[in-house]
């Protein structure tokens, strides 16, 4: 997707720019090209920003550390100010403070806006903090590999030692 120069969604009708997209973001692995549509309308003083989208990502599960796919689905919608960026603190110094009205996404109102840059963003913020393969998923199976373990030889001597350590465990 192309950046969109802001003062140039002042000249569009409607004052919006709508984007239907399938491609793959570069910095986002999936297996599948991420499919969607995004719209930016320009308000006066801000952007607003509404997108929907989905692609296939490989994940790995928490728990038994298997892959699994996953359908990855955005439908987001956010806000951007348009204001020229307050005074630089000095970074020098280590410290600075910030107010809470500074914690908002803004933009200069001459800058650009990068689509695909805000729905990697948008999309990396929905990917499952807690990944599981399934609900029901028992985790690593620890007395089967111990079976099978103790069944082999080891071919590496230098686990000899933890080998003994373990037949001394109850």
């Amino acid at each position: 997707m192309e950046t969109i120069y802001i003062p140039h969604l002042l000249t569009k009708t409607e004052r919006k720019e709508v984007i239907d997209f399938e491609e793959i973001i570069p910095d986002l692995e999936t297996l599948t090209p991420v499919r969607g549509r995004l719209q930016v309308t320009h308000q006066g003083n801000f952007l607003e920003v509404k997108a929907k989208a989905e692609t296939i990502v490989t994940l790995t599960c928490h728990r038994c550390l298997k892959q699994y796919n996953h359908r990855l689905r955005l439908q987001s919608s956010e806000i951007i100010w348009l204001e020229e960026k307050p005074n630089q603190h000095d970074a020098s110094s280590g410290e600075f403070e910030i107010d809470l009205e500074n914690l908002v996404e803004n933009l200069s109102p001459t800058d650009s806006f990068s689509p695909s840059d805000w729905v990697y963003q948008q999309l990396c913020l929905e990917l499952p903090h807690k990944q599981l393969c399934d609900t029901k998923c028992p985790g690593i199976d620890f007395n089967e590999d111990a079976e099978t373990e103790s069944s082999e030889t080891i071919s590496d001597s230098r686990w000899a030692s933890l080998a003994a350590l373990k037949r001394q465990l109850p």
